[in-house]
C-alpha cells in the first residue's frame, strides 16, 4: 500500500494537480482513481462547495471537473468517498478558455518576441493540430512583411516569406485588416505559397490523394492581422488539416484574440529594443569620447619631460607589463594611467580604480579580492572584488606604496600566478588583469626602510614611469592655464581670458607644490570670482599672492652674477694660501649649501629635492654622502 502512495503522491507532484477547496486526503483519493482510470492528470478546477467536507458527513457533497489528456471528466463525491466519472470530449468554449489562459501565461513570462510566440504557437499545434505557423512583421526598411518567427518551417523556409503590401493571401491581410480563412489552399488562386512549405497538388479535384503521405485532408489557411495602436504591423498566418467552416471560423476567432495580445508584446519589445539601441548607442558614443579624450596627443606637454613620458607610455600600452607610475601629488599619475588604458587593446574592457591609501586593510582585502558569504562578520552575501570586475581589462592600483605588508603578499601573488583566492574561500580564480600602480613614495627609500616588500617592487618595476613634477616643465604652464579656462569658463558661464604679463610672470615663477591639481584649482579659483575679462592678481590664492610680494621684494637685492663674482674674488683675496685646491674649496661649499637649502625648501624630500635641483636622485643621495650633509633620515 505504501508504494501504491508513494506513486499518487509523486503523480501529484509531478503533474501539478490543483484541487481548490479539497483537503489533502480527498484529493490524493481523487488523483489514485483518475490514475487508476486515466493513467495521467492534467490539472484538476471547479471544485464543489462541499468537497473540504469530504471526510465529515455523509451525503452528497459535490464534484469538481478533471481534464485527463484533454479529455473532459465529471468527478462525483459519494458518501462512502467513491468517485463516479462521467467522461467525454471538452466542449470547444472550455478549450478556448484554456488555451487563451496558458497563452495569457506564456506572454507574461518573456518579453523574447521569436520565444514567445514559438511557445504559444506550440501550444496552438498541440491544442488545435496546427501544422505550420508564422509571425510576420513589416519591415520598414525594405517594405516588406517578413517572417520573424516560425514552426514548422525551416531556415530556408522562412527566408522566403517576403511580401510586398497587397501582394497574396498575406500581403492583402495586411493591407485591409481583414481576416482570411481558406478552407482549401490548393483551390485558391491568390495564395502564393511562397515559403514552398506545403503541396499545392495534395488532392486532386475529385479529392483523389496523391502521393504525398499527409494527404487526403485538402489544406486549411488562417491568416489575421496584427495591429499596434492605430495601425497593422503585421500578421499571424497558421495552416491545418481542414475539418469544417464551423470548425474554422473558431480557430480564426481565438487567433485574432491571441493576435491581439502579441500585439502588446510587439510594442512593448519595440520599445525596449529602442532603449536598448539607444542605450548601446550612448554607450559607444561615451567609450568614443573617452578614446578620443586620451589620446596621446591630447594630452598637454611639450616640455621635453613630458615629451619623455608620453613616448614611454606610448610604447608600454600596446604590451601586457605591469607599469608603475612615479610622482608627487596631483602630478597627473591618474592621467597617464588612463591613457596606458585607452590606447591599448584592453580600451574596451573596464578601467578599475582603487585608492589604497583610502581604505583600511581589513576593508581593501574584501575590496580587491572579494569575500564569499560568511567570511567575516557582516559578509552577508558573496562579492567579487576589483581584480575580478577589471578582467580583462586593467586594475588602476593608486598610492600603492601604503599596502599593508600581509595584502603586499597576496598582491606578489596575483602578479605572478594571475590568479586569486576570494577572503574566506579556497577556490582559485584565474585572471587577466594588466596593473598600474602608482606612488608619490620613494619605493626604494622604503624597501631600505622594511616597510615594502622587495620582491613585490621588482614585480611592479616592470616599466618605471617617473612623471615629473609642474615646476620642472615650466614651459607646459601657459598652454595648461588656456586649458583650464576654457573648460570652467564653459563650465560657469564667464569669459575670464585676459591675463596681465605680470600675473602669468608670477604663474610662472610660483614652484606649484601641489602641481597641476593646484594650478587647475587655482584656475578655477579665480573663474568663479572673476566679475569680467580681467584675471587680476586679487583673483590669486592668498599664498601664490605673498609669493608675488616676496618675489617683488627680493627683485632689489644684488643678482646671481653679482653674488658669484663677490664670491670669486673674496676667494682669490682670502684662500691664496690653499693654491691647487681653491677650485674644490668653492664648489663644495656651494653644493652643501645649495643642496642644504633645497632639501629645507622641500620639506627633505629628496625625490622632490632632485628633481627642483634638476639632477638624478642617485647624484643627489651621492652629494649627500660626500659632503656630509645631515637629512632627515
Amino acid at each position: 500500500m505504501g508504494g501504491y502512495w508513494g506513486q499518487v503522491r509523486e503523480t501529484v507532484s509531478r503533474r501539478r494537480c490543483v484541487a481548490r477547496g479539497l483537503t489533502y486526503g480527498p484529493m490524493v483519493a481523487l488523483v489514485r482513481a483518475l490514475v487508476a482510470k486515466c493513467g495521467r492528470v492534467v490539472f484538476v478546477s471547479r471544485v464543489g462547495r462541499g468537497c473540504k467536507n469530504f471526510l465529515a458527513t455523509d451525503r452528497f457533497f459535490g464534484f469538481c471537473l478533471v481534464v485527463c489528456a484533454h479529455k473532459l471528466t465529471w468527478v462525483v463525491l459519494s458518501h462512502h468517498g467513491f468517485l463516479r466519472y462521467h467522461g467525454g470530449s471538452m466542449p470547444r468554449a472550455e478549450k478556448e478558455l484554456d488555451i487563451l489562459e496558458q497563452i495569457s501565461q506564456i506572454l507574461a513570462d518573456g518579453l523574447e518576441l521569436a520565444q514567445v510566440f514559438q511557445r504559444a504557437m506550440a501550444l496552438l499545434s498541440e491544442r488545435l493540430a496546427i501544422h505550420r505557423a508564422a509571425l510576420l512583421l513589416w519591415d520598414e526598411a525594405t517594405d516588406e512583411l517578413r517572417i520573424t518567427a516560425a514552426i514548422g518551417l525551416t531556415k530556408e523556409e522562412m527566408a522566403r516569406g517576403r511580401y510586398a503590401m497587397g501582394e497574396g493571401v498575406t500581403g492583402q491581410v495586411l493591407k485591409t485588416g481583414e481576416s482570411q480563412i481558406i478552407p482549401d489552399i490548393s483551390r485558391h488562386p491568390d495564395f502564393l505559397n511562397r515559403t514552398g512549405a506545403r503541396d499545392l497538388q495534395a488532392t486532386d479535384d475529385d479529392g483523389a490523394q496523391s502521393s504525398d503521405d499527409t494527404a487526403t485532408t485538402p489544406i486549411s489557411y488562417i491568416c489575421v492581422p496584427v495591429k499596434d495602436m492605430d495601425r497593422y504591423v503585421g500578421a499571424i498566418a497558421v495552416d491545418k488539416p481542414f475539418e469544417n467552416e464551423v470548425s474554422l471560423a473558431a480557430d480564426a476567432r481565438i487567433l485574432s484574440i491571441i493576435a491581439g495580445s502579441i500585439g502588446q508584446t510587439i510594442r512593448i519589445h519595440q520599445l525596449l529594443q529602442r532603449e536598448k539601441d539607444e542605450l548601446l548607442a550612448e554607450n559607444q558614443q561615451l567609450r568614443d569620447n573617452l578614446h578620443s579624450r586620451y589620446r596621446f596627443d591630447n594630452i598637454i606637454g611639450s616640455s621635453p619631460a613630458m615629451l619623455d613620458v608620453l613616448g614611454t607610455i606610448g610604447q608600454v600600452a600596446t604590451s601586457r607589463a605591469t607599469c608603475l607610475l612615479l610622482g608627487e601629488t596631483g602630478c597627473g599619475k591618474e592621467l597617464i594611467a588612463k591613457a596606458i588604458h585607452y590606447n591599448s587593446t584592453r580600451k574596451d574592457k573596464p578601467l578599475v580604480r582603487v585608492n589604497c591609501g583610502a581604505l583600511s586593510p581589513q576593508l581593501l582585502e574584501s575590496e580587491l579580492f572579494g569575500h564569499i558569504k560568511g567570511a567575516f562578520t557582516g559578509a552577508m552575501r558573496d562579492k567579487i572584488g576589483r581584480f575580478e570586475a577589471a578582467d580583462g581589462g586593467t586594475l588602476f592600483l593608486d598610492e600603492v606604496g601604503t599596502l599593508d605588508p600581509q595584502l603586499q603578499v597576496k598582491l606578489l601573488r596575483v602578479l605572478q600566478e594571475r590568479e586569486l583566492e576570494r577572503v574566506g574561500d579556497h577556490r582559485t580564480i584565474k585572471l587577466d588583469v594588466r596593473v598600474i600602480a602608482a606612488t608619490n613614495l620613494d619605493l626604494e627609500e622604503e624597501v631600505s626602510k622594511g616597510t615594502f616588500r622587495e620582491d613585490l617592487y621588482y614585480r611592479l618595476n616592470v616599466v618605471t614611469v617617473h612623471i615629473p613634477p609642474l615646476r620642472s616643465r615650466r614651459e607646459d604652464v601657459p598652454r595648461l592655464i588656456d586649458h583650464f579656462l576654457d573648460r570652467y569658463n564653459r563650465e560657469n558661464q564667464r569669459a575670464l581670458s585676459k591675463m596681465s604679463r605680470d600675473v602669468l610672470n608670477t604663474l610662472l615663477r610660483y614652484p606649484w607644490p601641489g602641481n597641476v591639481r593646484e594650478l587647475e584649482n587655482t584656475i578655477e579659483r579665480a573663474v568663479v570670482l572673476s566679475q569680467g575679462e580681467e584675471f587680476m592678481e586679487d583673483l590669486l590664492p592668498l599664498q601664490i599672492r605673498l609669493f608675488a610680494q616676496q618675489v617683488r621684494g627680493d627683485s632689489s637685492e644684488e643678482s646671481l652674477e653679482t653674488l658669484a663674482a663677490k664670491l670669486a674674488s673674496h676667494t682669490i683675496k682670502h684662500y691664496q694660501i690653499q693654491e691647487g685646491e681653491i677650485y674644490e674649496l668653492v664648489i663644495n661649499e656651494i653644493e652643501r649649501s645649495l643642496i642644504t637649502e633645497a632639501l629645507a625648501f622641500n620639506n627633505g624630500v629628496k625625490t622632490r629635492t632632485a628633481d627642483f635641483l634638476g639632477i638624478n636622485r642617485n647624484t643627489l643621495n651621492k652629494k649627500v654622502k660626500d659632503l656630509n650633509i645631515e637629512t632627515a633620515d
